[in-house]
């Protein structure tokens, strides 16, 4: 059964670049525009809303991080990150989200 997008929202998490930096390698590393909003991007993908996730990757706010991203991060291993996992995928967004 699909989760709901709120159910997605409870699942947020917070990681260090160390920790995401293994799904990189795998290509399961999605990273998400800070102007999206994190659950209900998972949720696209979740429920494999393929015109949706494709017009995202195509207007380059979802997809793989760029080689110059992860040379930043790599030299800031404890940079925290938000992210989300929606199986095989780790999305993943720079800012952090604020819990209320």
């Amino acid at each position: 059964m699909l989760p709901s997008k709120e159910e997605l929202a409870l699942t947020i998490d917070e990681a260090d670049w160390s920790c995401l930096r293994a799904h990189l390698h795998r290509g399961g590393l999605i990273l998400v525009d800070d102007s999206l909003d994190l659950a209900d991007t998972a949720y696209k993908v979740a429920a494999d809303n393929v015109e949706i996730i494709q017009q995202l990757v195509e207007d380059g706010m979802i997809g793989k991080p760029s080689d110059s991203k992860i040379r930043t991060w790599e030299e800031d291993q404890h940079k925290k990150f938000a992210m989300l996992i929606v199986s095989p995928y780790v999305l993943f967004q720079e800012k952090m989200p604020t819990f209320h």
